[in-house]
Order: C-alpha cells, then structure tokens, then sequence
C-alpha cells in the first residue's frame, strides 16, 4: 500500500514519522519519491492538479487533508476513486472553541462595547440572559452538533437547520426549504456550518438573513461563497443585522480595500476557527485507510450524488 502526500512539508515530516512509527504496512511518499505512479493507491492532498490524477492510474482514494471538500472540481476525478474529507478531534475542538467564542461575543456586546472604546464611550450594555438568547446553526453534520452540544450548557435556546431531518438533544430541528423560514425567525445569533455545494453557494443572502429577527447577529464558519456580500453589508447598515463575525470569505485574503476591514459592526478572522493538527489527523487518516483495506465504511466519505 502506498500512499502519495502532496501537502504542507512540516506536516508532512510530521505524519511520515508517525505512518513509519504506527502504519509500517503504508509506505508513505512525496511527488519527489514517487517512482511508479500505478502504484499509487492513495493520495492525500488539498487540490491535486488532473494531470497528477491522470498519471495515478491505481488510486482508490483521495484524501483531503482539510475539512472541507468544496476546492475539488468533482469533474475532473475518476468516477472509481472515494473522495473522503478529514475528520479528526482537532478539527471539530478547533471549531466548537471558535464558535462559542464568537456567539458569547455577540451575547456579551462585544461588538457594541469595542465600538464604544474606539469612541471613548462608557456605554454599558443591557445584559440579555442567556435563556432569552435563541442561537441557530445551520448545518447539523459533525461539525454542527459538536457546537450545539457545547452551546447546551449556557442555557441558550437552540435550533438547527439541515437539508434531511436531525435529531440532537436539547435542540429544536428543522429541516428542509420548507422549514428554512421558521428556524430563521428563531435565531437572534446564527452560526452557518452548511458545506458548500452548488445549493448552498449564497445561501446567506437577502432573502434569508432579512428573515432573521432585527437587531440578530450572523457567524459565518463555512465557507465565504455562502455569503452575498452586498445583502449582509445592506442589512447591517440598515440595522436590521447587529453584527457579523466572519472566518471565511471569498477571495482569501480578501484585497486591503474591502469593504469587511473597516466596518465597525463586523470582526474578521483569518480563516482559523478549525484548522486540522497534524498528529490527530494523520492518525485518523490511517484509520481510514485501514477501514477501506478491511472493506469497512470510512469517516468522512463524501457522496458525489449530494456533494458532500
């Protein structure tokens, strides 16, 4: 079994000493090693190039070395390999850390109080308890429920929304276009986790945010295609947003003239909420590899139907 890495260097010396440590079976290598492209089986990468593709005639699976799966072009890989997206623990605490941060910093004012500082204000805000605070999170995958069940112990009231019905304890589900208009009505603070697909590309637009209670807030941890740009600065400027903490946008880094830096009622971050640690996910990537070899079920595999 081989196994081609094509990504960061230090994580990749990084999970060479572990697959030499605890997966002798695997050989791992990098392009540079490579001799025999046929004998490939699988790769693990953030957006191989075709041409690699098409010289890896052997491969059974492609391995993301992230979470997210949207940088493939589904047309260009061959219908026999699985595409299978990272989960790993470092992921999914990255995230819940980053989310409950951002939605206590909506609770709490600190968008309004960081206003007031940079104004030489003393402007206390009323404080909501947060029983009365109703947080929404779109998407109910992994990532999704991870978050609700850490939000749970504050007393929020909370909701989901997904595309196919859910049940998470303490959470009021939704499901459906049919039901997008109600789970809406409920957020004072809503978190977007859906993948981005061709469905969900602008999904946080106008339409939807304008259904959200005035005066809500929007954390956007997906991806930034879900996002209409214009709609969320209009809404925001007509004060029917309050604030928006956003991970993600598109483009990434976004140019020094945007719009986003030096709005007052919006906080920026890097793309950092999740981001995949090294030893857990190359761990889990032999795991992985193991199920498939044992014809078991991997983690993550994406379905080419739903696009996630």
């Amino acid at each position: 079994m081989t196994l081609l890495y094509t990504s960061d260097p230090e994580r990749g010396r990084i999970w060479r000493e572990i697959f030499a440590a605890e997966a002798p079976e695997i050989a791992f290598v990098t392009p540079e090693e490579m001799r025999d492209p046929a004998a490939i089986r699988y790769l693990a990468a953030w957006d191989p190039s075709r041409e690699l593709l098409e010289r890896l005639t052997g491969l059974q699976a492609l391995f993301s070395v992230g979470a997210g799966i949207d940088q493939f072009d589904m047309g260009k890989l061959p219908p026999q390999v699985r595409l299978v997206r990272m989960i790993e623990p470092g992921i999914v605490e990255g995230m819940v850390e980053y989310a409950c941060g951002a939605v206590l910093t909506l609770h709490r004012g600190f968008i309004d109080y960081g206003i007031a500082q940079r104004e030489h204000r003393w402007a206390p805000v009323k404080l909501v308890p947060a029983a009365a605070r109703r947080v929404g999170v779109m998407g109910l995958g992994q990532l999704g429920q991870a978050v609700l069940n850490a939000l749970r112990p504050f007393g929020f009231t909370l909701s989901g929304w997904s595309r196919s019905r859910h049940e998470v304890e303490g959470v009021t589900c939704h499901a459906g276009a049919a039901e997008m208009d109600a789970f809406l009505g409920r957020c004072d603070i809503l978190i977007c986790l859906v993948p981005l697909t061709a469905e969900t590309r602008g999904i946080l637009c106008r339409d939807t945010l304008s259904k959200l209670p005035r005066g809500a807030a929007l954390i956007n941890v997906g991806r930034g295609g879900h996002l209409v740009e214009q709609d969320m600065l209009s809404l925001l400027d007509e004060g029917h947003l309050s604030a928006a903490i956003l991970d993600v946008t598109e483009p990434e880094p976004l140019p020094p003239t945007h719009p986003f830096w030096d709005h007052p009622r919006i906080m920026l971050t890097p793309h950092v909420a999740s981001m995949t640690r090294a030893d857990s996910a190359a761990r889990a990537l032999i795991a992985n590899i193991r199920r498939l070899e044992a014809g078991e079920a991997m983690m993550g595999e994406v379905s080419r139907q739903r696009g996630y």
